[in-house]
């Protein structure tokens, strides 16, 4: 990276390598607190509001009033008002307002503040605990110093210190440590070479991001050329994240301006050691965000070098974590069905009940289905039967056969929830570890992780497969089928009720209620599917439909009540009691 500070689309990225203050005189000297400072003359300007106004009258010239306000914060570090209007008439004007004045300096922080703020550290060779800890104490000496920076210049300005500190987040939100690697990528693909590929995350909770969407829209189609090959990259605004999506290696290249999506990811899908990905070519490439003025977003199988591809355009329609994840989720997945897996678009938990009962309960259906939220709701009142309740995965897993037998294992090792369908109050509880997305909007989401990646890859044994049904109403929640035909027809036809997740209406279906991969290959994936699912009625495991209800009205919480009292119910063989086993002393 060869620039020392950048603001592109919110996005506020600190190259610490290049630039690092120790100093408040530093850092209102540095290229960051100019930059900012014309940001923040160009936000006031648009907005034609009471503090540009004021100013303006100080300074009618658009980079002279920010020069300005640079010179004036270095003289309250060291003068009050008094001395500053006496010494430098010029600025005289600035004061005529004591109390306005102050309104612009907490108008200024707070647009600081409304930047989503990135440190990034580049270090040639392999990072080491100690420069790892050296890095953090580094982010939190910067944090120190802007607070400092900021309330020195207030207080001086107020004329006197305030009573009430708050020790909010005001330096980097987030914070990488990225290196420069010789990948071990095919030819066609050597236009990527010079991208630093990350090797740390750190992330300062609660960390809020606001996407300009909050919806994903329809399915990602297959192409037959490499989109990839002869595009042009700045390093400079690129960076990669190695991703262990199951057991699949990918690399995700995204850019910049999109660092929130990029900076996410590390709570949905394992950071992959260096000695995972050197020397070694991925099984998935994704560039995420290329400037290319189009909306291309599509997928290519390269049989040439054994890898699945694809490129999302920079546009505001895909400034969305959805078109991340789930473009991910289809090249794993297309690739697991060349390999005749079937890929699950459900979770899985296991639950370990106090008789010691281990029961492995694999729930699928589409976005908005209620799968999530059936889950938690067995977590809260399956509490008096259950000792130990793991969720293995929580969007999207495999079915394999092993040893003739059914298996089943996960792909991420996070959740991206839907916090509307949740209970009040469930965000709150997860404030310490989340990433929350356009909280105040519908469709709000957090991603956060639940499950280590040793147990996400491990092969587990199915005891239930039920499907998701959100749109039936007068049934029992929990019921199973006889046969494999009736079986058959529900899970293919993946009917729901659109929730709102995505930009579908009404009672919508997608083939086996998996438009990422499934759906792109389905003449494939029904020849296994069929074959997994005659496996599934021999071996024993339990087929059914849980009404989860939630895109009912008025049943969103209710629905997935029922539902996993029915799961727990079934489990136990005793009628559902907050008291826990009715008959265990029978046992």
């Amino acid at each position: 990276m060869a620039y020392k500070f950048n603001i592109n689309r919110g996005n506020a990225i600190l190259n610490f390598s290049e630039e690092f203050c120790h100093t408040r005189l530093e850092l209102i000297e540095s290229e960051g607190f100019s930059r900012v400072s014309k940001a923040f003359v160009d936000r006031i300007k648009r907005l034609d509001d009471n503090i540009y106004n004021y100013l303006k009258a100080c300074n009618a010239d658009h980079l002279g009033m920010a020069t300005d306000l640079k010179m004036i914060a270095k003289l309250l570090l060291v003068m009050n008002v008094e001395e500053i209007c006496d010494i430098y008439d010029n600025y005289r004007a600035y004061f005529r307002d004591r109390e306005m004045f102050v309104n612009v300096v907490e108008a200024f922080y707070l647009f600081w503040r409304r930047l989503e703020r990135y440190a990034v550290v580049t270090n040639e060779r392999i990072q080491t605990g100690f420069q790892n800890v050296q890095f953090v104490d580094a982010q939190n000496k910067f944090e120190e110093l802007v607070l400092s920076t900021y309330r020195t210049i207030e207080e001086t300005a107020l004329g006197y210190k305030n009573k009430i500190y708050r020790q909010i987040t005001a330096g980097a939100n987030a914070a990488l440590i990225v290196s420069q690697m010789r990948t071990f990528l095919p030819y066609e693909y050597r236009n990527l070479d010079e991208i630093p590929f990350i090797q740390s995350v750190i992330i300062h909770p609660p960390f809020i991001t606001y996407s300009k969407r909050n919806k994903r829209d329809g399915t990602f189609p297959e192409i037959k050329y490499n989109p990839i090959e002869d595009k042009k990259f700045d390093a400079d605004q690129w960076f990669c994240y190695p991703a262990k999506i199951g057991d699949l290696l990918a690399f995700v290249y995204f850019n910049a301006a999109f660092m929130s999506q990029g900076v996410t990811l590390c709570n949905l899908f394992e950071l992959a050691d260096e000695s995972e990905y050197r020397n070694r070519k991925p099984d998935i490439l994704y560039v995420y965000g290329y400037e290319d003025g189009k909306k291309n977003q599509a997928f290519y199988q390269d049989d040439q070098n054994d890898m699945m591809v694809a490129l999302l355009s920079a546009n505001d329609d895909f400034d969305y974590f959805g078109y991340m994840k789930k473009m991910l989720l289809t090249l794993h997945n297309v690739r697991k069905i060349n390999q005749k897996q079937l890929p699950i678009h459900g979770a899985m938990v296991k639950v370990t009940l106090h008789t010691g009962d281990v029961k492995n309960i694999v729930v699928m259906g589409d976005s908005g289905a209620g799968k999530s939220e059936t889950i938690e709701q067995i977590k809260v009142f399956g509490a008096p039967y259950i000792r130990e309740l793991k969720t293995i995965y929580d969007d999207m897993g495999l079915l394999m056969v092993e040893d003739g037998r059914i298996k089943t294992s996960g792909t991420e090792i996070g959740a991206f929830v839907r916090l509307d369908d949740l209970d009040v109050g469930y965000g709150y509880k997860e404030l310490d570890r989340s990433v929350f997305m356009n909280p105040d909007k519908i469709n709000a989401r957090i991603v956060i992780p639940i499950t280590p990646y040793r147990d996400v890859v491990a092969h587990h044994e199915v005891d239930y497969f039920l499907y998701a049904n959100n749109y039936e109403e007068g049934n029992e929640p929990l019921s199973f089928f006889d046969n494999m035909e009736d079986a058959l027809k529900v899970f293919r036809a993946g009917e729901r009720m659109a929730k709102g997740t995505t930009t579908e209406m009404g009672l919508v279906g997608s083939y086996f209620a998996n438009p990422f991969g499934p759906v792109q290959r389905e003449e494939q994936t029904d020849i296994i599917l069929v074959d997994y699912f005659k496996r599934m009625f021999k071996q024993g495991i339990h087929v059914g439909q849980l009404r989860t209800r939630l895109g009912i009205k008025g049943n969103e919480h209710k629905g997935p009540k029922d539902a996993a009292i029915a799961i727990i119910e079934e489990i136990t063989g005793e009628p559902y009691s907050d008291k826990g086993f009715v008959n265990l002393a029978k046992k």
